[in-house]
C-alpha cells in the first residue's frame, strides 16, 4: 500500500514497501495518486539524522532496562558505572536494542562508526538503523540527542525517488530550531519503509 506522509509545510513522501516513490508537495502527490493513506506530521520532514558516535553509545555504554532505572537511572551508563555490571553478549544485546529505541526517538536513521561483531552488531542490524563509516573518532559528547553532542547536525541523504524510505520529522519550523530546541522534538521516525518511532 501506498503511504504519503506530509509535513505542515506540505513537502512529501510517497513510500511504497521499503522504498520511496515520489517526492514533492502533498498537492502534486495526491493528484498522481488519489487512493493514497495520508499521514500528516507536524513540523518538518527531513532525512533524518546521523548520530556521529555509534560504537560509544551501542556498545560501549550500557542503556538500563526501565525496570533497573530505580537501581541504574534511565541514562546510559559508561566508565566506572559500566564497568560493575556483569555485561554477556545477551546483556549487551538487550541494552543496544534499547539504545536503538532511544536513537530512532531522536529522529536517527543511522549511526556512524564500526560496530564489532556480535550481539550489538545483530541487534542494529535487526532493526533496520543504518551503520555509516566515519574518520577516526569524533568530538562532541556522545549523546542519544544528536544536537545535544556538540557537533553540527548530520542528515542522511536527501530522500528522493527510487531512494530508502528512511526519514524523520521534527515538531519546529526549520532546521534552525530543531539544532536549538533539540531532538527530542521527534514527532516520527521512518526506516525502511516502516513507522518505527511514533511520538504524542
Amino acid at each position: 500500500m501506498l503511504t504519503i506522509h506530509t509535513d505542515s509545510g506540505g513537502r512529501a513522501l510517497a513510500v511504497r514497501g521499503a522504498w520511496i516513490e515520489a517526492a514533492g508537495s502533498l498537492e502534486e502527490l495526491l493528484a498522481a495518486h488519489p487512493g493514497a493513506r495520508v499521514r500528516r506530521w507536524p513540523g518538518v520532514l527531513t532525512p533524518g539524522l546521523v548520530n556521529p558516535h555509534g560504537p560509544e553509545l551501542l556498545q560501549e555504554a550500557y542503556h538500563p532496562d526501565p525496570r533497573e532505572a530505580d537501581a541504574l537511572g534511565t541514562r546510559p551508563l559508561t566508565g566506572d558505572a559500566l564497568a560493575a555490571l556483569a555485561m554477556d553478549e545477551a546483556r549487551w544485546g538487550a541494552s543496544a536494542r534499547r539504545g536503538v529505541q532511544r536513537m530512532l526517538a531522536h529522529g536517527t536513521v543511522a549511526a556512524a562508526g564500526e560496530l564489532r561483531p556480535g550481539a550489538v552488531r545483530d541487534a542494529v542490524r535487526r532493526s533496520g538503523l543504518a551503520v555509516v563509516g566515519r574518520i577516526g573518532t569524533p568530538g562532541g559528547t556522545p549523546d542519544l540527542d544528536p544536537c545535544a553532542s556538540g557537533l553540527p547536525l548530520t542528515f542522511a541523504p536527501p530522500r528522493e525517488r527510487g531512494s530508502a524510505a528512511r526519514f524523520a520529522v521534527f515538531d519546529v519550523r526549520d532546521e534552525a530550531e530543531l539544532a536549538e530546541r533539540g531532538a527530542g522534538t521527534c514527532v516520527a521516525t521512518v526506516v525502511a519503509g516502516r513507522l518505527v518511532y511514533r511520538g504524542r
